[in-house]
């Protein structure tokens, strides 16, 4: 089980791979992935305990300098946030699906972290920018006062201030639009 995740951010795919590096070295961590998306950042998920966690990410910060574009260390990750950004996660039942749209890819690791941990729902998919121009978004379903609250909770996370694109909450939708998101 994941005790802390750690994400960093870059707009460059040279000083991504030298910062994920970097991280690696500083403590025990374990890197979940390292990958190039749109368009042409580098993202960096890592795991392991609160203090490896932070030390890692303030190596690869340093290591990344003025291309890092955000980075965050969530503790206590809900373990739906890991499932959804690894597109493992099998939502059933569908009262209302909520989608919250960012310009950070950070951004939507801890408006989903914040969105699961407010109310009952489900994390369909935490798209981070791959082939969606560099944007991000988090997919989620429940009840529908469930879904209202995990969005108004995600999008209203302090360190998603200012990224937030849009936001939306489908009581009912149609089948074919559900499935469109998984």
């Amino acid at each position: 089980m994941l005790e802390t995740i750690g994400f960093l951010e870059l707009n460059s795919i040279a000083k991504g791979v030298e910062a994920a590096d970097a991280i690696l070295k500083a403590a025990d961590v374990e890197l979940l992935f390292a990958r190039a998306v749109c368009p042409g950042k580098y993202n960096i998920l890592f795991t392991g305990e609160v203090a490896a966690v932070t030390a890692s990410l303030e190596a690869g910060q340093l290591a990344g300098a003025h291309f890092v574009v955000d980075s965050v260390v969530i503790p206590r990750v809900h373990p739906q946030v890991v499932k959804a950004i690894n597109f493992t996660a099998e939502p059933t039942a569908v009262s209302a699906v909520g989608v919250m749209e960012f310009f950070s890819i950070t951004a939507a690791v801890y408006a989903a972290d914040a969105a699961v941990k407010a109310a009952d729902i489900t994390l369909m998919d935490v798209r981070l920018g791959l082939g969606i121009g560099g944007k991000s978004f988090v997919a989620l379903t429940g009840g529908v006062a469930a879904v209202n609250e995990a969005v108004r909770c995600g999008v209203s996370a302090a360190q998603a201030e200012g990224q937030l694109v849009s936001q939306a909450v489908i009581p009912n939708p149609r089948p074919e639009v559900f499935e469109a998101l998984i």
